[in-house]
């Protein structure tokens, strides 16, 4: 089944990738590249260093802000699930949170604290941290307080009724906060790179921009998707499915 699976998407991506050929060999314009110019672009950044380099820089920003987001958004959440006066108290901030738009806060940040990578992760979990809230907050109200009560009545340790009982019914909601975060985290700090970072893949496909160097362009941006989907197939996936395993069981 699970090959099945691999299979239809495999299948699905070269369709995406068929088609992009079809098209550009149609269009026959140097303002939509051949998949084979973007992969010898591609070929050719890496074997520089260039595209390994800002990939890597990219990546890290990804990193520390994904881990910054989902410890704070996850713990604030938890609290507001479980705490009705704390969840009133907090409402307002949260909606605030939510709307307030990217640009902004990439911007205030890169004010407050200069030009820097700080600068960079601070904002990109600030536009991050309300959405887990929001997520991980449904999931505390959600779990079954029959199920503690029961670990209670059986006298089990704290730290056991927490990863047994407790946790396992937020998995769900963590994975959908992890995999949403995600989604928002790769295209926010592209933009704080492109606003105020000296390397990363925002700041180069700013550059490429300028000189309208499209190849270039779509070269980084199939790294960049390449890397998005090894994580989603390698990691998300998988840890979903051993982390949830026990509600098919």
């Amino acid at each position: 089944m699970r090959f099945h699976h691999w299979l239809l998407r495999g299948a699905s991506l070269l369709g995406l990738i068929l088609l992009w050929a079809i098209v550009a060999s149609i269009a026959d314009t140097p303002v939509l590249p051949s998949p084979q110019q973007v992969l010898a672009s591609a070929w050719q950044h890496s074997l520089s260093g260039e595209l390994p380099f800002h990939l890597s820089t990219t990546l890290a920003r990804v990193l520390v802000s994904f881990v910054l987001a989902m410890s704070i958004g996850t713990a604030i959440g938890i609290a507001m699930g479980r705490y009705r006066q704390l969840d009133i108290a907090l409402d307002g901030a949260l909606i605030l949170g939510l709307n307030i738009p990217a640009l902004v806060t990439i911007i205030l940040c890169y004010i407050w604290f200069g030009l820097t990578d700080v600068a960079a992760v601070v904002a990109v979990a600030l536009n991050k941290i309300p959405t887990v809230v929001v997520t991980v907050r449904e999931g505390a109200r959600a779990v079954d307080l029959r199920l503690l009560a029961v670990a209670q009545a059986y006298r089990l340790p704290p730290w056991r009724k927490l990863w047994k009982v407790y946790l396992p019914q937020l998995y769900p909601y963590l994975m959908a906060a992890a995999r949403g975060g995600l989604a928002l985290i790769w295209k926010i700090v592209l933009v704080v790179e492109l606003l105020g970072r000296s390397n990363g893949v925002g700041f180069q496909l700013y550059s490429y921009y300028q000189f309208f160097d499209i190849t270039s362009i779509l070269a980084y941006t199939l790294a960049f998707a390449a890397v998005v989907l090894l994580v989603e197939a390698l990691i998300m996936r998988p840890l979903e499915s051993r982390l949830t395993r026990w509600r098919d069981g």
